[in-house]
């Protein structure tokens, strides 16, 4: 079977060879980590160049979340990994819903653990997804591809242009590349990594830079819509012997109880750290601490009367 010519991507920084790691196959154990240790501080320092652009696209996607509205990440292979990650890892540590932070990926959930690379060049492949979650103009999405040119991942900028006004949600391209922003793209968040030290294995730094972004992205949203208090996790959800040994210390520093007082306390708060602090602070009972924080839309500095 003949297969068509792809697309040329020589030109990307992505693919390009890196000449501080020409001599990779040659080196000892010691100078192959120094090398990949090397390039990693590269991702770090993409990270920190792309603040301005992370800070715009974030500042436009706040007001919807905090009303409500959903983060998307769209991706294949790598970046869409990192992007089911992310979603997976927001209602254990911030007690939202799995609706809230979504990943979708080329290839579907099979795809986390078999590669499925050619589900990746379909521009409409995740149109079914995206139509089942009712978009709205609340809703922010980020289609996240480390050369800026996957299908799968662009393919979603066209769909959300084909939405009516008031459903377009907030739209994003996460990249390693520079580029121009596609066509119905509001924001590009550029982290420039440059070649990889493993020429074309963008699971190395570009894949590092985009789980550094995508952490900066729903911590921050997380954090602007109330859900951490002082540096604290507040809203962590105690599932199992680590998060409410957590859930205990977190109480423990914000009340000065023992740690037995702590579990009690939480045991009659329904596991809730939030709740558990307004009891003990306000002298309130379950359902007058939940109302409190009601009131003040969940956010625990201003129950407790200090501002947000």
């Amino acid at each position: 079977m003949k297969h068509a010519t792809p697309p040329d991507r020589s030109h990307l920084s992505t693919e390009k060879r890196n000449p501080r790691t020409m001599g990779l196959d040659r080196a000892s154990v010691e100078e192959c980590v120094a090398m990949l240790q090397r390039e990693d501080k590269e991702a770090v320092q993409a990270v920190k160049r792309a603040g301005k652009r992370l800070s715009r696209f974030i500042s436009a996607a706040e007001p919807g979340f905090v009303a409500g509205g959903r983060l998307v990440y769209v991706g294949a292979g790598t970046s869409g990994r990192l992007g089911v990650l992310d979603a997976s890892e927001a209602p254990p540590t911030f007690c939202v819903p799995p609706g809230r932070v979504v990943g979708i990926i080329a290839g579907g959930d099979g795809a986390l653990r078999k590669s499925s690379e050619g589900a990746e060049d379909d521009a409409r492949g995740a149109w079914a997804e995206l139509a089942g979650l009712l978009l709205n103009g609340n809703d922010a999405v980020i289609a996240i591809a480390a050369g800026g040119t996957t299908p799968y991942a662009l393919g979603v900028f066209e769909f959300c242009a084909g939405l009516t006004e008031g459903a377009r949600p907030v739209t994003a391209l996460l990249c390693c590349v520079q580029g121009e922003a596609p066509l119905g793209c509001d924001h590009v968040i550029s982290l420039r990594t440059g070649p990889e030290a493993l020429t074309g294995s963008t699971r190395l730094k570009a894949g590092t830079a985009t789980k550094l972004a995508l952490n900066t992205i729903s911590t921050t949203l997380m954090v602007r819509s109330g859900r951490v208090y002082e540096n604290l996790m507040v809203d962590v959800r105690a599932t199992n012997d680590k998060l409410r040994d957590r859930a205990a210390r977190i109480v423990a520093t914000l009340t000065g109880l023992t740690r037995a007082e702590c579990f009690a306390l939480l045991d009659r708060a329904g596991g809730e750290v939030k709740t558990a602090v307004v009891m003990h602070r306000l002298g309130a009972d379950g359902a007058g601490a939940r109302a409190r924080l009601d009131a003040c839309g969940g956010r625990l500095g201003a129950a407790l009367g200090g501002g947000s």
